[in-house]
């Protein structure tokens, strides 16, 4: 696969465990922060960057108003060369988030623009951010929890995207393994995965007869250590 396989959200002992020739970037936010136990958000990115080496990791701004977002932004882009700094599209309120685009990307800061679901968002920003390689996050899962098929939108998003600019397309928000497959053949850039999904992996190309086979296995031994009786 040409496509750049970035782990989203591990911890500090994943990040230890993974396939370093396999993951190409990692991806945080304050939600999967939570998750894996950080209690100081800037020590807690610092470790991360630290055991990441010198491979693109995203880090997400806190703050909902211009002001702290350039501030944050510019705390979060002084920890390493590496970092690229997650900025949501739009506010809480839905306000566009592009003049805080505007502001970094004029200060050569690194970014990952996240939450976008529409090509009329990236259309909005493309002319800011065109001659960056600036990382554009589709939440693709989430567009399919809508009932909406989002390999078409990703499809029409990365030919818009390579069409008009440097930036790179992402592939948020995955839902299995297979999505790696999907984002793949829609030519985009990047896909952000979680180490569960990574491991799921190893499965591919499995003789499915085989898989039937051990699944059955499987599903035979949960019952059998159950204790369960008919």
């Amino acid at each position: 696969m040409t496509i750049n396989l970035f782990a989203d959200g591990p911890t500090l002992n994943q990040l230890n465990e993974l396939d370093n020739e396999k993951i190409k970037g990692y991806t945080f936010n304050p939600s999967l922060f939570s998750k894996i136990g950080a209690k100081d958000y800037i020590g807690f990115s610092k470790e991360i960057i630290n055991l990441c080496g010198e491979k693109p990791v995203s880090l997400e701004v806190i703050s909902d108003d211009e002001k702290g977002m350039i501030y944050q932004a510019e705390v979060l882009n002084s920890l390493g060369k590496n970092v690229y700094v997650k900025i949501p599209i739009c506010f809480t309120n839905g306000k566009s988030t592009k003049p805080v685009i505007d502001n970094l990307i004029k200060k050569n800061i690194k970014l990952n623009i996240t939450a976008i679901f529409l090509l009329n968002q990236i259309e909005e920003i493309i002319e800011l951010v065109k001659d960056t390689e600036t990382i554009l996050s589709v939440f693709i899962g989430r567009i399919y929890d809508a009932g909406i098929d989002g390999y078409k939108i990703m499809s029409e998003i990365n030919k818009f995207v390579h069409n008009n600019s440097k930036c790179k397309t992402l592939w948020a928000s995955t839902r299995m393994a297979y999505d790696i497959v999907k984002a793949e053949n829609s030519n985009t850039d990047i896909i952000t995965v979680s180490v569960e999904n990574i491991k799921k992996m190893e499965k591919f190309g499995y003789n499915l007869n085989q898989f039937s086979v051990d699944t059955v296995k499987q599903f035979y031994n949960d019952a059998k250590s159950s204790g369960f009786n008919i």
